[in-house]
């Protein structure tokens, strides 16, 4: 098989989250285990960092594998789900995963897989830890894929656990109420493996300090740690200055994060680095600089608060739950702009009436439906939004829909897309 043919296996052979939903997700790691003695266990080759988190986990990951990249390191960098190539989410030093080693991975082991019959995102994982033992890393930063407990991540025993923040996302199989899904989250914390949090949440305090005194770990909170002084989006960097609380010294970061939602996420990588120092890690202060300054330019991520094109105005992010459409709405408020235009597809197992309920309604809306089988058709989401006040026309694909907006724009005009991370994986 050649590369394409290879995906098409993986695509339709596998079941993929991202495309079907809860029939591919199993809660178990029996699977996972299974594999992972296959290969002879490689992601013990390697030391870890675990990012877990309803929110932020992604933009986490490739800052802190952005500033160990700056330290000299070797640095895998798991994540997911990928927007414009399956390879986005195994990379090395802000390299994908070549081509080759997908066809010649799958090729090898297509009969394991064909006994075994994990799921794309087991699979994925093994993928991923494989190559970066084939590779030699010095240091893998991994995304939990969903939950936390039961994720096929969760065979690592990595130098720092990460938590970013929780809300209700995935509610149908992490459970309904947030101290359920905080629990799931906090499934990754592991014995004498420091935990850092990124947001306070006065309701879940007490599901991480039960889990961290059970696992006797240490339970950083990175408010804690980092006041956050000023926030100023200018000259295509978002120019950042917190206070180390410890220290009582200013640190000034120019991110190339744009998203006002990164502040939080960025302060989150500074803690990290912390404790991965006070672990022996060679991490110096300029690399920490250059590292979080650079985090788009050197591993490549995409999504964030990103701007497809400035005539007209068009950006888009991957923001897709009640927390991160708070977000996106709040610095969408704090833009100029003469008319807000929205393209907008949601998939459809989520209760997406808390959404509706805050985004605008005097935005001119375009929905539309991502190409992937969750999709909610867009007739059936424009009839839902249309009783929350929001109107607009329906397109059968994402492109029309943006065509259409763009087509209907005037200057000063403002263009998001969003909704969906599969929406805007077809803008990118």
């Amino acid at each position: 098989m050649n590369y394409k043919e290879t995906l098409d296996y993986m695509f339709t052979k596998l079941p993929m989250y991202q495309r079907t939903g809860k029939a591919a997700y199993k809660a178990n790691l029996d699977t996972t285990l299974a594999l992972d003695e296959y290969f002879d266990h490689p992601h013990k080759e390697f030391k870890t960092i675990h990012v877990a988190g309803t929110n932020g986990k992604g933009s986490v990951s490739h800052a802190v594998a952005s500033v160990l990249q700056a330290s000299g390191y070797k640095v895998g960098l798991y994540t997911s789900p990928h927007l414009r190539d399956f390879r986005e989410r195994v990379k090395i030093n802000g390299e994908m995963i070549t081509e080759d080693h997908v066809v010649k991975f799958i090729a090898e082991h297509r009969e394991k897989f064909e006994e075994l019959c994990p799921s794309f995102f087991e699979m994925t994982v093994a993928m991923a830890f494989e190559y970066f033992a084939d590779q030699k890393v010095d240091i893998a930063v991994v995304e939990v894929g969903l939950g936390g407990r039961l994720d096929s991540t969760n065979i690592i025993n990595p130098l720092v656990s990460v938590i970013t923040n929780i809300s209700k996302d995935h509610t149908n199989l992490l459970g309904n109420d947030i101290t359920q899904i905080a629990g799931e989250k906090a499934g990754i914390i592991k014995t004498n493996v420091p935990v850092v949090v990124g947001e306070k949440q006065e309701e879940i305090f007490p599901v991480f300090e039960r889990f961290s005194a059970d696992k006797n770990t240490e339970l950083i909170y990175s408010e804690d740690k980092y006041e956050i002084k000023s926030s100023e989006l200018r000259d295509h960097h978002r120019h950042i200055i917190y206070r180390s609380i410890s220290k009582n010294e200013e640190v000034r970061i120019n991110c190339d994060l744009l998203g006002s939602y990164q502040v939080k996420n960025i302060r989150t990588a500074l803690c990290v680095c912390d404790k991965l120092i006070q672990q022996g890690l060679e991490i110096a202060n300029s690399a920490i600089k250059h590292g979080l300054s650079n985090v788009v330019a050197d591993t490549g991520l995409l999504g964030r608060w990103y701007t497809i094109s400035k005539d007209p105005l068009v950006i888009c992010d991957t923001g897709h739950n009640v927390a991160g459409i708070k977000e996106i709405i709040s610095q969408i408020e704090s833009m100029d702009y003469r008319n807000l235009h929205i393209v907008f597809g949601v998939v459809d197992d989520k209760n997406i009436d808390d959404i509706l309920k805050l985004i605008p309604k005097s935005a001119n809306y375009y929905f539309t439906r991502a190409n992937i089988p969750r999709a909610l058709d867009q007739n059936v989401l424009a009839k839902k939004a249309k009783a929350f006040g929001l109107n607009g026309n329906t397109y059968e694909t994402v492109s029309l829909a943006l065509r259409s907006a763009k087509d209907n724009s005037n200057e000063n005009d403002l263009i998001f897309v969003g909704g969906s991370t599969f929406v805007v994986a077809e803008v990118v």
